[in-house]
Order: structure tokens, then sequence, then C-alpha cells
């Protein structure tokens, strides 16, 4: 029988389930990584790491707010004596958890010619994927003082080895499916229809699939799935169909979608009764300058009230937050 792959469509049967006291809840994960220039093409050097310094705020600010961010850290962040010294002590007190996000080319060994097509890990020789990923989450381990048991793809790029080379390194939950998202054009995956809620992609070896939160909001929003690929000729039209409140897709992320947005999106998911709701951002977004979605200190502190605002109605509409430690403990296995 074939392995399984990450990028197969699940059956009805592969659905993950939940105690039914776990209801609905919600987890923050941080693409942890480097910053460099997202307007150019990807480059092994010439990254710089000024924002892991801001790691501490927001870690304190999730704490006041009684969250547990997931961070999930690539090899520049995971070899950075700053960035373990600002998360170790609260991810080994429990207070934040660390996962695996593989950026290929920074990553050792470094075998492969630096290109698009190799920037989606999933798309290298399997033994070079499996030797990078490796190398990575023991850095982890070591630098953080934890084995991570969470993995994100870095450009979700996972392939068709990647979930035996999760299987075989003790991930758990795999978080690299941008459900309702296609970036087959770059050479990367497609996930355009692939499912929010979670999956077994192996049962037997406890590897799940935990998709970014990604929803249709509006009135056509039924046609969704269908309809918003086939605007890509025309993406103009998607921005006139999201302002006239037909169909808008809404990723739960503070960069690029606004709070009432970003509520209206939880909204959505909550009544499509989704049984986590997995927000994410990049964390060279904690400084100014370094992403397209912060470039000045006030786009930083609008950032820093999203995140109030979001979990503001979090609360109002009683969802709890959760963790990975938090998801294994209340899957049912059975």
């Amino acid at each position: 029988m074939a392995e399984p792959r990450i990028t197969d469509l699940p059956t009805a049967a592969s659905a993950v389930r939940f105690r039914s006291d776990f209801g609905q809840r919600f987890i923050i994960t941080v693409d942890t990584e480097e910053e460099f220039d997202w307007s150019q093409p990807i480059r092994r050097e010439g990254h710089t790491l000024h924002s892991v310094t801001r790691l501490i705020r927001f870690q304190e600010f999730c704490e006041g707010q009684g969250v547990v961010p997931i961070y999930l850290v690539d090899y520049p962040i995971a070899t950075s004596p700053a960035a373990c010294e600002a998360l170790r002590p609260a991810v080994m007190a429990g207070r934040a958890e660390v996962g695996v996000q593989l950026h290929p080319w920074v990553s050792p060994p470094h075998n492969e010619q630096i290109n698009e097509f190799n920037s989606f890990a999933g798309n290298l020789p399997p033994a070079l994927e499996a030797d990078k990923f490796r190398r990575l989450r023991d850095a982890i381990e070591a630098g953080f003082g934890t084995p991570p048991l969470i993995y994100r793809a870095g450009r979700y790029g996972v392939g068709p080895a990647t979930a035996n080379i999760l299987r075989a390194n003790g991930i758990a939950i795999d978080s690299s499916v941008r459900a309702r998202f296609d970036y087959s054009s770059s050479g990367g995956p497609n996930f355009r229809d692939h499912p929010v809620t979670p999956w077994w992609i192996n049962r037997g070896a406890g590897l799940m699939e935990l998709p970014l939160t990604t929803v249709y909001w509006g009135l056509l929003r039924q046609l969704g799935p269908w309809l918003y690929p086939r605007m890509w000729r025309v993406p103009e039209l998607r921005g006139v169909l999201a302002k006239m409140g037909l169909l808008e897709r809404i990723p739960l992320t503070p960069e690029g979608v606004t709070l009432e947005e970003a509520i209206r999106g939880i909204d959505i998911a909550l009544d499509e009764g989704l049984p986590v709701l997995v927000f994410s951002f990049h964390s060279p977004s904690l400084a100014p300058g370094f992403t397209p979605y912060v470039r000045t200190e006030d786009e930083l502190d609008a950032l820093y009230d999203w995140w109030r605002g979001v979990f503001a109605y979090l609360r109002q509409r009683s969802i709890a937050p959760t963790s990975v430690k938090g998801i294994m403990d209340a899957v049912e296995l059975a």
C-alpha cells in the first residue's frame, strides 16, 4: 500500500474526532524565521535576525492574554542564541510551544540549487529533504530543550515524502496545508480543494493534518470553492465581489486582513463547526520594515491591536485557546 501523502484529499472516514468536552478552540502559530526581502529572488545569504528581540514582547503579550503561542522555528532561528534565550524559558515552562518550519534554502546540508522550485522542500530528493529536516529538528531540541511535535513546511511546500519523514521523526501534527490556496503556478502544492477541518494523514502512526484556517464569506460563499479559483485571470473581480459582500476569502491572519474581516472569518469558521481555528503570521512582522504588513511602529501597534480585538471577540464567543498538547490530549484515537 502506498505511503499516504499530505497533498492527498482526505476521505470523510479520516476526519479527526475530539472529546465532546473539547468544544471549539483556537491556536496561534508563528512562522518564526529570518528576515529577507520578500520581493527579491530567494537567496541562501543576506538574511538578518533583527526581529528576534521582539519575540520577548509578543510572548509576554500572549501570556497576558492566557494564550500559548506555537513558534514554528526554522534553522537560522533554531541556531540563534538570542532566539533560544528569548523563548526557551517559556517553552520549558509550558507557556509557549516550539515546532519545526523548514526553509530549505537556509537549512543544511546545502546540496541543492537555489531556485523557486527547490524552495518548496517537498520538491527536493527525499533523502535531502529528510536530512535537512533531521538536522533542523535536532537543532530545535538542542536549542529549546524539548522535542518538537508540530511541523509546517516553509512556503507550505510539502511533497510526496514529507509525511513519511514526519512520522519517522516523531511529529504528531502537520500544519502545512493552507486550505483554499493554490501554489502550483510556482511549483508548489495545490490546496484549493482541501478541507479546513483536521484529518488523519496516517491514523496508525498518529500523524494528523491541522490546516491553517481560511473561509469564504459573503452571499456567494457556498460557491467559493468553485468560483474563487476561476477568477485568477481577473483578480480585480475578487476585490469587487468582496466589497459588494458577495464573496471574500478570509485567512485568519493579521497580515493583510482587517479586524472586521477576521471577525467575519471567525464567525463563519465557528458556524461551520471547526474544532480548531488556526491563526498564523510571520515573526518578522513583529518589527517594522521586514514584511509588507508592518512598515512602521504605528503599523506594529495596529498589529497588536488586531490581536487584542481577536482575543476579545473569541472570549465573547466563549472560544478558549489551546495548544499542541491540548489538541493531542483531546483526540479520540478509537
